[in-house]
């Protein structure tokens, strides 16, 4: 990744032979799971790219990060929907993105928050959501976890693979992978659930 200022590339320099680097990455993860429009991949790819001996560590750390975040919206859902719920969605101004995604997780649920955690949209929606109908906490971590974990450690795999390249492919096909992803996903999901329906 090339860094267009030289402040910029000695804050990355820091970081990046920081004995904390670890934890950084892990609250950045936290931090834009909560928060923080910004997509950590800026900051994870040259990470990892400069770190292919600890490549899987640090994707372990980033999706760890990621699930701490969606718990604690989760928790926010759950017990702060009316207070701090409302006021973060009106914030960010997710009031439509809000409402259409409660369809669609009243509809399909675990298949819903596996699709908002692969693609590069916000995934304050999904904690909310699940935090407000009560869904199954369990079950919500199960998702999350499969969902980021199959972002990040897939863009470990993508480094180890094209090595300073992936930066590209990232920029230029984010979203069209992440997509053909979820898409994958939610059709076995979908076939999993039909299938255990008749079954059962």
């Amino acid at each position: 990744m090339v860094f267009r200022s030289r402040r910029a590339q000695r804050w990355f320099q820091r970081i990046n032979g920081s004995n904390h680097m670890l934890w950084f990455l892990a609250a950045v993860s936290f931090l834009e799971t909560i928060i923080v429009p910004i997509p950590i991949e800026l900051v994870l790819i040259p990470l990892m790219a400069l770190n292919c001996d600890r490549i899987w560590r640090l994707a372990a750390v980033t999706t760890l990060g990621c699930l701490v975040a969606a718990l604690v919206g989760y928790g926010v859902g759950m017990v702060l929907y009316q207070s701090v719920g409302i006021w973060f969605i009106e914030t960010m101004g997710m009031q439509s993105g809000y409402q259409s995604y409660q369809a669609f997780f009243d509809q399909y649920g675990f298949v819903a928050i596996l699709a908002l955690g692969i693609l590069p949209v916000p995934f304050q929606i999904a904690m909310i959501t699940a935090g407000v109908s009560g869904y199954p906490i369990y079950l919500f971590v199960l998702a999350a976890l499969l969902a980021r974990g199959i972002r990040y450690y897939g863009l470990a795999w993508l480094i180890l693979r094209f090595g300073r390249r992936a930066e590209e492919l990232w920029r230029r096909h984010a979203v069209t992978a992440s997509l053909a992803v979820a898409a994958v996903v939610i059709a076995v999901s979908l076939a999993l659930q039909v299938l255990a329906n008749r079954i059962l």
